[in-house]
């Protein structure tokens, strides 16, 4: 029997990162012990009626901004039926059929809510953890010893409400996206919607179907496309190692400039009042395919930001007014939190946090404690909480070191400068990670990054396929530890499960559809551009 079959692990919460975090352990020979506070798996993707405080949750409509290939766990690709902008209950969907296939359901303690994670008293000689646990259909509470914790709850936790002067007086309807669920209710309104980040564009966009909808910006955003060139989702085109090389190559101020030539070309970002003063990769990227319609039709108008609120109306920064509103929708994000931790162990300041590579707070004697999910990423959150989990499964037996303390501090010092020079100040750019580098980090500790290099010299199509191709999660698959032999057919069948769903009516040359061999020239042609921008400049 191994050493580590009866290393308990406690994981708190059941979502994107929860699931994951449970099938690493298993992997690894531990036993973990999943506590999920609702009565159903899926955290943040699991609709429900009712609002719940402290319970993030989608609205009705909500469809995920990450493809279906780039937000799948690296060793189970999501069904080739699936649309690839899945609406949430296909997001679900897919976190059943992933519990149900590697048998995690029954490591969860559903309706348990975790109070408190505090060292156990032997901590300094075991690196174990106390944990006070509430039957929430018992009401009894249980104190646990586990030898390592995940915290698996992500960044959508209190609700991050403004004081507006006024706002006290005002007597229409006031609501955060947290507890906005759908547009009943809101026929024939008036209505207000502060931030134009993911969930206000996405709030906008259908309250302004049945209402007139202001839309208040304090900075104004740059707004990406699901469907980008050629049909092909936005992260299947963008998310390549061949951009990420170019990225490299060039100054940051030419990428960003090179992205709004080409998101103007969609539509005029200052014409429809949503140009910020900003780059487009300064900035968390706000995806959505409707808004420019709603506020080409009138149903959507775009506003700076709030000056005050009256009675019955509201003012903005520029003086102008919005008079008889009867609602206002706070699209203000979130301040994230891990209540039942004790500051010691974790301190979160103004949405900041330290986290050496945002999972291991950096103090701590033992690696036995580790935050997954709590990133905010230019891609999707499941591959990156999955190699967190992995990282942590290898940390925690002791297969992996972490570096000094001196060395972790060294590195989230160097993040936060290097963040506070891309990115404007905001409370949300606090956490921003970039999918392939954040990824290759990760894989870095672990030992499964690629190595295209030697890959090139034993399977030269696989490495090809590989730089010039969408960088999928079945990548961090294909060597090392935790390798799975289907990586690579999964590779090479992307653009079959991209199609499958899209194919319900036969055309009548299907060589004028096939868009992946010009997305290669696409990008190599781009590569040569940066190379030779880095030669002459």
């Amino acid at each position: 029997m191994s050493a580590f079959s009866n290393k308990r692990i406690a994981i708190i919460g059941s979502g994107a990162s929860g699931l994951p975090a449970i099938k690493c352990c298993l992997d690894e020979g531990l036993v973990p012990v999943c506590f999920e506070r609702t009565e159903e798996l899926g955290g943040l993707w699991r609709f429900t009626e009712d609002a719940r405080e402290g319970q993030a949750c989608v609205a009705r409509s909500t469809v995920i901004n990450t493809s279906k290939e780039m937000m799948c766990y690296s060793d189970f690709p999501i069904p080739k039926e699936y649309p690839n902008y899945m609406h949430n209950t296909y997001v679900l969907k897919y976190f059943h059929l992933y519990a149900d296939n590697f048998g995690l359901k029954k490591y969860i303690k559903f309706n348990h809510e975790v109070i408190s994670v505090n060292k156990a008293d032997d901590y300094k000689a075991s690196g174990r953890w106390a944990l006070k646990v509430k039957n929430l259909q018992t009401r009894e509470v249980t104190s646990q010893t586990f030898d390592g914790v995940m915290l698996c709850t992500g960044h959508h936790a209190e609700k991050n409400i403004p004081k507006f002067p006024g706002i006290e007086e005002f007597k229409g309807k006031v609501v955060h996206t947290h507890d906005y669920k759908d547009q009943r209710g809101y026929e024939g309104k008036r209505v207000v919607v502060i931030g134009v980040g993911n969930s206000g564009g996405d709030a906008a966009v259908e309250l302004g179907r049945v209402a007139k909808v202001f839309l208040s910006t304090r900075r104004g955003t740059w707004v990406f496309n699901r469907v980008f060139q050629n049909g092909l989702p936005l992260d299947i085109v963008i998310t390549r190692r061949t951009s990420e090389t170019m990225r490299n190559l060039v100054p940051l101020s030419w990428t960003n400039n090179s992205a709004a030539k080409l998101l103007n070309e969609r539509f005029d970002h200052a014409l429809y009042g949503l140009k910020p003063n900003h780059g487009v990769f300064q900035q968390h990227a706000t995806v959505n395919d409707e808004l420019p319609n709603r506020i080409i039709c009138g149903a959507v108008t775009v506003k700076p930001d709030i000056r005050r609120f009256t009675e019955n109306g509201v003012e903005f920064v520029d003086g102008s007014v919005g008079n008889n509103i009867d609602a206002v929708v706070l699209a203000t994000g979130y301040i994230f939190g891990f209540p039942y931790c004790e500051p010691s162990v974790i301190k979160v300041e103004n949405n900041r946090v330290d986290l050496y590579k945002y999972v291991f707070p950096p103090d701590l004697e033992h690696p036995t404690l580790a935050v997954l999910g709590c990133f905010q990423p230019l891609g999707a959150i499941m591959p990156i909480s999955e190699t967190q989990a992995r990282w942590y499964a290898k940390a925690v037996k002791g297969e992996v070191k972490l570096p000094s303390k001196d060395l972790m501090w060294r590195d989230i010092h160097m993040k936060r400068e290097a963040m506070a020079r891309r990115y404007v100040t905001s409370q949300r750019h606090t956490i921003q990670v970039d999918f392939i580098p954040y990824m290759d980090e990760l894989a870095e500790q672990i030992g499964c990054k690629p190595n295209l290099a030697k890959i090139f010299f034993r399977d030269p199509k696989l490495a090809w396929e590989m730089y010039t191709g969408p960088c999928t999660p079945y990548q961090y698959r294909v060597s090392g530890p935790g390798a799975w032999e289907g990586a690579r057919d999964a590779i090479f069948t992307v653009m079959d499960r991209l199609a499958y769903p899209l194919a319900t009516r036969k055309v009548p040359d299907e060589s004028q559809t096939n868009t992946g061999n010009f997305m290669k020239v696409f990008v190599i042609v781009l590569l040569a551009v940066a190379i030779l921008y880095q030669l002459l400049f």
